[in-house]
């Protein structure tokens, strides 16, 4: 929080602070823009300028956004932010919500921090060229076991079913559950076939169409097949490629619904199944697991933040999320957009920039459970609303970057029109529409202005929430452009004269 984390000065070095003030109007950059020497505007009108007038501003960023373009593709930042992204997951591992590695996992971003020049506690003062801060906020999370899970398949023949039980799912008796199995498509298919699926572990061999409409399978299939009297669910991965290998993820029970195991197949597996039951077999399922729900643990969304030098309270947020599941690394989801959004402030650091408004980083917790850590920053911060300036997240991974999607008024847009061409160097001047993110989203509804990256994003259902997330997906060339993208922007939207507009 921009509020928290100062160390008091004795007064003497206050006044003797406070009257270098005066000579802050001819320091470089750090403290007053290139941009706010060529564009001499007084800092308090906030009437609307005209399109020329914001082309002309925002074109006086371009040297400063190659020199951030060149330190992060080319200079000796180069592939630092997967350095950091391979150091954390491999020290890490992987970081469930409520468990000991995501504790770690913070503690380890607050020492990172800490040994990057972060972690500098001082009162903020107009000439200081860098006032940076790092603050936890503390959270309550849930707090999932996955427990040992098995699932084999018993008849028409014996073989093992890999499986990975959905986050919240209750488990079994310790003997598991053995029933026989009805294969269906759809939800549709399902409630035709009610009267079959009564005492059955009902599989739902759904196709993946995108990730948006599939999803609601493994969301809501445990309770859709509970009411129609199935003991547990086997639900084909949500994944549009597979080699034997299942995806986890966060399901939702019904309330009022009786609560059945639920675990998520592979998509070999569902197939099989559906083939056999389409030629008449008979097919029998042995499924064990032992998840739990513990109550709620505390954790914390963590935030680092270079001071704004002028305007400290308004902010430009970027954002990633700290968690994931419990399985493979993280890499991908979401531990690449955490880091180029510590990378993006590091960046500004190393160059001796200092915006007029506040950049912060803020790493989110317990995200996969539904944005948990997030709604709760929104809700201690929403008061402020209108000091926030614009909310980025990052959290379709840190592939080739293809251009920066936005919300926002049509007069933002044509000032984020603007601020994308300063990454020609970079080939990605693309402003879509629908900035995206569940964490942010909360922001967005409430009409702050929202971005997001869209990268090559072809291969991420791959590997979504599986064993496969791990830093072999990884390129240190993307996470360089990600992270010039990222860190130009917000630098750019932080410094300018005005906030974006609504």
């Amino acid at each position: 929080m921009a509020s928290e984390g100062g160390l008091l000065l004795p007064s003497s070095l206050f006044i003797f602070l406070c009257m270098l003030s005066s000579l802050c109007d001819s320091h470089p950059h750090s403290a007053w823009s290139l941009s706010s020497r060529v564009v001499a505007k007084d800092a308090s009108n906030n009437t609307a300028k005209k399109a020329s007038d914001i082309a002309v501003e925002v074109a006086g960023y371009a040297d400063v956004a190659k020199q951030i373009i060149d330190l992060a593709v080319f200079g000796v930042a180069q592939n630092r932010s997967y350095r950091r992204l391979a150091d954390f997951t491999d020290t890490i591992g992987n970081r469930v919500s409520g468990s000991h590695n995501l504790e770690m996992a913070i503690k380890y971003m607050y020492n990172a921090m800490t040994q990057d020049g972060l972690d500098v506690h001082l009162v903020c003062c107009p000439c200081i060229p860098l006032c940076v801060f790092f603050t936890p906020e503390p959270v309550k999370i849930p707090h999932w076991v996955r427990g040992k899970e098995s699932a084999e398949m018993l008849v028409p023949r014996v073989k093992s079913l890999a499986i990975l039980g959905l986050g919240s799912s209750v488990g079994t008796s310790p003997e598991g559950i053995k029933a026989e199995v009805l294969v269906v498509r759809s939800f549709e298919e399902l409630k035709q076939r009610s009267s079959e699926a009564v005492g059955k572990i009902v599989v739902f061999n759904q196709p993946f169409v995108s990730y948006g409409e599939t999803v609601a399978y493994r969301a809501f299939g445990a309770s859709v097949a509970a009411k129609v009297g199935a003991v547990a669910t086997l639900i084909r991965s949500i994944t549009p490629f597979s080699i034997n290998s299942p995806h986890t993820g966060w399901q939702d029970y019904e309330e009022g619904v009786k609560r059945i195991p639920t675990a998520c197949i592979t998509v070999e597996d569902a197939e099989l199944m559906w083939r056999m039951a389409q030629r008449g077999q008979k097919i029998v399922v042995r499924l064990t697991m032992e998840a739990k729900t513990l109550p709620d643990a505390d954790s914390f969304n963590t935030v680092a933040e270079i001071r704004g030098w002028q305007h400290p309270e308004q902010v430009v947020l970027l954002s990633g999320h700290l968690d994931s599941w419990d399985v493979g690394q993280g890499a991908m989801d979401d531990g690449g957009g955490a880091m180029i959004s510590w990378e993006a402030l590091s960046l500004i650091k190393d160059l001796g920039l200092r915006p007029r408004r506040t950049m912060r980083t803020v790493l989110w917790t317990a995200e996969e459970q539904g944005g948990v850590g997030a709604q709760q920053y929104y809700n201690l911060h929403k008061v402020n609303l209108s000091n926030f300036d614009l909310v980025m997240e990052s959290d379709l991974g840190t592939f080739t970057p293809m251009a920066l999607q936005f919300t926002g008024s049509d007069a933002a847009r044509q000032v984020m029109e603007e601020v994308v061409k300063l990454l020609a160097p970079i080939n990605t001047t693309k402003l879509e529409t629908h900035g995206e993110g569940t964490d942010i989203s909360p922001w967005m509804q409430a009409g702050v202005p929202g971005a997001s990256l869209h990268v090559a994003d072809s291969r991420y259902f791959w590997f979504h929430h599986s064993e496969g997330d791990t830093m072999t997906v990884q390129d240190p060339q993307d996470m360089n452009l990600c992270s010039a993208l990222w860190a130009v922007v917000a630098y750019v939207v932080a410094d300018l004269q005005d906030m974006l507009p609504r």
